[in-house]
């Protein structure tokens, strides 16, 4: 069963992607950028604050999945400048402690929006037992 999760980003119907899929146990949320609800970037020049903001944002979908941050498998970070990676993990090992993932950081030349420092995408897999 394929259950998509949204959450209400306008762009997802002109686009046509998903905040998050999940197909049986294993849920992909693609590329969280750092904004509201009202798709406003959320902490402009600061990647420790987007940071913190995407991934309350793949928390959300994950809960949306049945899911949470105890079961994500691979996390990455996507950075315009990897300079930034420290604060950018300080605010991922946040959220990721307990599940301890693997991790990958790279940088990009930039996204869509030039306010946006980070990107954050994520994999988790729900336990049978869940």
């Amino acid at each position: 069963m394929r259950h998509l999760i949204s959450n209400g980003n306008p762009m997802e119907e002109i686009v046509g992607f998903s905040r998050a899929v999940r197909v049986g146990p294993y849920i992909s949320v693609g590329g969280t950028a750092p904004v509201d609800a009202s798709g406003r970037t959320v902490g402009v020049g600061d990647v420790h604050a987007q940071t913190t903001q995407c991934f309350e944002i793949i928390k959300a979908a994950l809960e949306q999945a049945g899911s949470g941050l105890q079961d994500i498998v691979r996390t990455r970070v996507i950075l315009t400048d990897i300079d930034h990676w420290k604060e950018a993990i300080e605010a991922r090992k946040k959220y990721c402690i307990d599940a301890r993932p693997v991790d990958t950081i790279m940088a990009v030349t930039r996204f869509v929006n030039p306010e946006w420092l980070v990107e954050i995408e994520v994999d988790a897999v729900v336990p049978h037992d869940a």
